[in-house]
């Protein structure tokens, strides 16, 4: 227990400089780029005082450290900032999209896991087998295929396709909230689900298969197959475990960067999630809120890799916290 909490410790200490320094990037790169929040707000037809009085009340007339550790305080305490464009803050407008991201991105997960993992011990099983060289086959197919064309393949073939015979299995864009209706939220999340899926299962079935096949030619193994231990328990209580770290290194990867926003994903299903919204503050230079979001992305990916961390400790008693 005193190890974790130390690692925990020098890794809190550790994510904080990591967010600091993506802050300040983010926080000067808002000065360089070359968009007048105040101009933007009063209009192109306002006159230079209005600009200026706007300027004021935004507090843009500042010196520049003032306003750079104004902005650091506000972070530290979650103020992720305020979106002029849309009146709000840009807490309430992630709050009101996490909940699309979150849903699509943890269903993703689910079946890229099972589909890659699965494969990949399909293939280590039985290497240079027809198996093998199948899955690998389908697997680079998914792995060089771009997001939006397989999604909009899914929205042909399951969509489009049949509906124009009556069959109204997979709604075509939209979303149900999980409390409004939980066959309608799955219903509408299938297709996303999928597009995420089989893209990215092919990257776990190559690691697991690479990784697998390198296990089984350790001593330890071929040990535990002359002592007759049965070939499901070498499988899953030696290889697998020892196998697994490098998927679950990329597991918390993805898993973070994708709960910054699933862009692609979003905007081919219409799913009014957290990519779309970046897609948006792009669009309309919405500066506060793409800092807001990329700070609140930056956090996501170090967490998930803290818990990486830890999760390694108890699938390989070789790996120690300090």
């Amino acid at each position: 227990m005193g190890d974790i909490v130390r690692f925990l410790a020098r890794r809190l200490i550790f994510s904080i400089v990591v967010l600091w320094f993506v802050a300040t990037i983010v926080f000067f790169m808002y000065f360089v780029a070359p968009n007048d929040v105040a101009r933007t707000l009063a209009g192109r037809q306002a006159s230079a005082a209005t600009v200026a009085a706007i300027r004021h009340n935004l507090g843009l007339d500042r010196p520049l450290l003032v306003q750079y550790w104004s902005f650091l305080g506000r972070a530290a305490h979650g103020n992720l900032g305020f979106s002029y464009l849309n009146s709000r803050s840009v807490l309430s407008l992630v709050g009101q999209r996490a909940g699309v991201t979150v849903s699509l991105v943890v269903g993703g997960a689910v079946i890229w896991l099972v589909i890659g993992v699965g494969a990949g011990m399909l293939g280590a099983t039985r290497p240079r087998s027809v198996i093998d060289r199948a899955t690998t086959g389908i697997a680079l197919l998914f792995y060089s295929m771009p997001t939006f064309l397989l999604g909009e393949f899914l929205l042909l073939v399951l969509f489009f396709r049949l509906h124009l015979i009556g069959v109204d299995w997979f709604p075509g864009a939209g979303y149900v909230p999980l409390a409004t209706d939980p066959l309608q939220w799955a219903l509408h999340l299938v297709l996303p689900w999928l597009t995420i899926a089989l893209i990215t299962a092919a990257t776990y079935a190559r690691l697991t298969r690479s990784s697998m096949l390198d296990v089984m030619g350790e001593d330890y193994i071929r040990t535990a197959r002359a002592k007759g231990i049965s070939r499901p328990r070498i499988l899953f209580r030696h290889v697998l475990r020892s196998a697994i770290t490098p998927v679950v290194t990329q597991f918390g990867i993805d898993v973070g960067t994708m709960l910054g926003g699933v862009v692609v994903t979003e905007n081919v299903f219409g799913l009014p999630g957290m990519g779309q919204l970046i897609v948006s503050s792009i669009t309309r230079q919405d500066l506060p809120t793409i800092i807001g979001l990329v700070l609140l992305a930056s956090a996501f990916v170090i967490v998930a890799n803290i818990i990486v961390d830890i999760v390694y400790v108890f699938l390989d008693p070789r790996v120690r916290l300090n």
